[in-house]
Order: C-alpha cells, then sequence, then structure tokens
C-alpha cells in the first residue's frame, strides 16, 4: 500500500461545490491518507481570499476601528460553506466563537497578532472538511498542528520549520484514522502561532509528505498541469508534464507561481516525488516533478521572468588581480542588509542583482558611499527597472545552440539584451533586459523552444 500526502489551495476549497470536489478525490484513493487544506480563496475574479479578509480584519482591531463588517463577511462566506454542506448549525457558532475570541487577543506583537487571526483561514477549512467527511460516514479527524507538534521558528509572516518537527510528525504515519490538517502555519517552541511566508499551505503538505515518507505528494490546485511559460503572457502555452526539482526550483525563483518555491525542499530532501494536479479535472496527467527526467525529450522546460530588480555596476582597471575584490563588494551588500540574486562578472568589471525594492535611496547612498572609498572603482552606476528573464531545463548541457536560439530569437523581437549570465550547473540561461519588454521576451523564448515548426 503507497501513502500519499495531498494538498488543496485556496480555489479548490472556495465554496461549498469545491469542498464537495475535494472529499471526492480523497475519497477516491485510499492511499491518501493526509489532506492537508488552504483557506478558500476566490470562487469568481471579483471575490477576495479569505486570507485577505482576515487580514483586513485584523487590520481593523489593530487601528482600533470597527470590524464588525469585515467579521460579518468573514462569516457569510463560512455560513455559505456550511449551508452548502448541510452541516449542523453548531459548525458555524463554533467557527464564529474562534473568530470572535481570536480577533480579541493579544494585540502587543502586531505581527504575531496578524499571524493569528490570518491562520484561521487554513484551521476552518480544515474543521469543516474532517466535519462534512465524517458526517457522510468516513473516517477522517481534524489534527491540528499544535497537538501534532509542527515546530517552526518564532519569525512571524516568515516562519521556517525546525528539524525536531519531522520526529514529531511522523507517528501520524501510522494514526488509524486519515487526516485533515491546516496548511500555512505551526507553533514556536513558546507555543506562539506562527505562519510560513504567503503560500506557505505548500510548505506544510510537502513537510508532512517528508515526516510521513509518502510515496508521493500530491499537490491540486486550479491547473491541468504546470506550462512552459505564464499563460497570461503566452496564449496557449506547452504543457509541462515531467521535470525535476532543480528545474522547477529555477523556475518558481524566476516567476512561476503554480508552487511555493520553498515548498519543494522537505520533498526533494526526502526524495518525495511532487505531483501537480487539477482538482477541477482529476483524470488530468498533470505534472510530476521528481529527481531526473528524460532530458532528450526537451532541452528546455520553461520560460520565466521577474521584474522590478536593479544593478550595481562597477568597472575597475584589473580589478581580476585585486585579491578579495568580490569578497569585499559582497560584504558591504551584505552589511547593509540586502541579499542579491546574481553577480555577472567579466576581468574588470562585476554586478549585482539586487531586488529593486530593497535598495532604498538611503541604503543605495550608504553602499555607494562604501564603494567608492573601499573599493574605488573607475566607473560606479546603478541601473534601475530591470527584468531577469530565465530559460530552464536540464537538457541544456546535452544541447548545442542553446545560447544562440535564444539569443535570436529575442533579437528577432527587438529586444535589447543588458546582461547574459548561464550558472555553472548550465541548466539554466538568464537574461536581464528592461522591464518594458519582459512579456515580448517571454512570448519570443517561448516561440523559439516550444512553437512547432
Amino acid at each position: 500500500m503507497a501513502l500519499k500526502v495531498c494538498k488543496f489551495g485556496g480555489t479548490s476549497l472556495a465554496s461549498a461545490e469545491q469542498f464537495r470536489k475535494v472529499a471526492q478525490i480523497a475519497l477516491a484513493d485510499s492511499d491518501r491518507k493526509i489532506v492537508v487544506v488552504s483557506a478558500p480563496g476566490k470562487r469568481n475574479k471579483p471575490d477576495t481570499k479569505v486570507t485577505d479578509m482576515l487580514i483586513a480584519y485584523a487590520e481593523a482591531f489593530l487601528a482600533g476601528q470597527g470590524a464588525e463588517e469585515v467579521q460579518a463577511s468573514i462569516l457569510e462566506r463560512f455560513a455559505g460553506i456550511i449551508e452548502g454542506l448541510e452541516l449542523p448549525k453548531d459548525e458555524y457558532d463554533t467557527i464564529a466563537r474562534i473568530l470572535t475570541a481570536r480577533g480579541a487577543g493579544d494585540r502587543s506583537h502586531r505581527a504575531r497578532y496578524i499571524d493569528s487571526i490570518k491562520a484561521l483561514g487554513e484551521e476552518f477549512s480544515a474543521r469543516l472538511l474532517a466535519a462534512f467527511l465524517r458526517k457522510e460516514g468516513h473516517d477522517f479527524i481534524y489534527v491540528d498542528p499544535k497537538e501534532a507538534g509542527l515546530v517552526l521558528s518564532d519569525e512571524p509572516g516568515n516562519a521556517q520549520v525546525l528539524p525536531e518537527s519531522y520526529d514529531n510528525l511522523r507517528p501520524l504515519r501510522d494514526s488509524e484514522h486519515r487526516i485533515i490538517f491546516p496548511g500555512f502555519y505551526g507553533y514556536a517552541a513558546s507555543g506562539n502561532l506562527v505562519a510560513f511566508p504567503r503560500g506557505g499551505s505548500d510548505i506544510t503538505g510537502a513537510i508532512l509528505a517528508a515526516a510521513v515518507q509518502a510515496d508521493v505528494y500530491e499537490n491540486f490546485t486550479d491547473v491541468d498541469n504546470v506550462f512552459a511559460a505564464d499563460p497570461r503572457i503566452v496564449d496557449v502555452p506547452a504543457a509541462i508534464h515531467e521535470m525535476t526539482y532543480s528545474e522547477m526550483r529555477e523556475l518558481s525563483y524566476a516567476g512561476f507561481s503554480v508552487l511555493h518555491d520553498e515548498a519543494l525542499q522537505p520533498a526533494f530532501n526526502a526524495k518525495i516525488p511532487v505531483h501537480i494536479r487539477n482538482t477541477n479535472n482529476p483524470e488530468s496527467r498533470g505534472t510530476l516533478i521528481s529527481l531526473e527526467r528524460n532530458n532528450d525529450e526537451l532541452p528546455v522546460v520553461g520560460v520565466a521572468g521577474s521584474s522590478d530588480f536593479c544593478a550595481i555596476f562597477l568597472s575597475k582597471y584589473l580589478m581580476n588581480r585585486e585579491k578579495g575584490f568580490g569578497r569585499r563588494l559582497l560584504q558591504i551588500i551584505e552589511e547593509a542588509g540586502l541579499s542579491y540574486e546574481h553577480t555577472p562578472s567579466g576581468i574588470d568589471h562585476i554586478s549585482v542583482i539586487i531586488k529593486q525594492s530593497t535598495l532604498t535611496p538611503e541604503i543605495e547612498t550608504l553602499v555607494l558611499e562604501r564603494i567608492r572609498s573601499e573599493l574605488q572603482p573607475d566607473k560606479l552606476i546603478v541601473r534601475r527597472g530591470i527584468a531577469l528573464i530565465m530559460i530552464v531545463g536540464d537538457g541544456m548541457t546535452k544541447q548545442i545552440g542553446i545560447a544562440k536560439r535564444a539569443t535570436g530569437a529575442l533579437a528577432d523581437s527587438q529586444v535589447n539584451l543588458e546582461m547574459i549570465n548561464q550558472g555553472a550547473s548550465e541548466n539554466s540561461i538568464m537574461f536581464g533586459i528592461q522591464n518594458d519588454d519582459m512579456n515580448k521576451a517571454i512570448v519570443a523564448l517561448h516561440g523559439a523552444f516550444f512553437n512547432k515548426k
């Protein structure tokens, strides 16, 4: 008997109808021992995600304003789900009581208070799904992350799993019941509730899959598979049915939004395949992410881009002879509290790519003054408004002419290249271009590698 952990995203739980689909999928395969759920997402385009409603609820309390209207909207949303699932009124009363009590909780630490409120979306989803499955006569139970032992670092909004969690959670594998588990949050050793970064239900699912040594981690979302490019940018992008962990990590970093980029780490460490599937079309093939794939099928699996970076560019004659130059430059960046993305370089020049929002005018002034004083470059400038485009594929290492095809496609589309960088693993090539050219570049690169001639 195989063991599966499956996670359902917000669109999969947006309404009572979607809850019923999730229940059917869970019941369709007895190997699905652990089900991880997100907060209800949007029912339609103009709708509001429950997590956003909960954040607004917390903000109203913090601002000392009336939260009654937001609270009524949240309760109305869950009342619709409860009614649609034909659950008893007791379920609504429990949710209303918890929501009211949590809202009136300790507000002395802003970030911690917001975490405690916004995690309720996942908790309520899990409670209601478990209640519905039990009502239908199936042996499912709600498991609280604190009771299960999901221990996280005490960093509200940016928590990381601690190693002891895996040992704590391992007994869930042998539970006599099937389990519904809320995603997105856990508890610090102090007992405080803390949340992962946004999208963290993916991380919860991967942690549980690793802890119970699952055979596969199924991640159900609202698309049939991962696409080779963003369908909001490219019309009818190619489908990806098989890819590696490293490819998905590179694409997630570069702008893919199907799977939270940190979610792969626990599954990767435990060598557990991740299967992306569609709640609304569970029979579709989906996308399987594993350690290896057939590299001969596609040298490039995807194209992705992200905008609003800046580059600190400096040049100095005989820079390559100056020992420790790069280390000292990065130390200045680090001591300013910045993290860098890439460092393309030549013998006499180097660029440090940074997320533009982190380089405030005050930090920029401090960094440039230190660079001028300590490194004495011949030229020092900051270029803003840069988009980073990446083509990714483990098969690129065995193919000749990949860079030529890519740069040719960009040239044909009148996209000016400001920088190009290939990682040591040779499974990705990064292009730096102007923000305004990002979508045009993604369309051109997708056409070069995926459009049938």
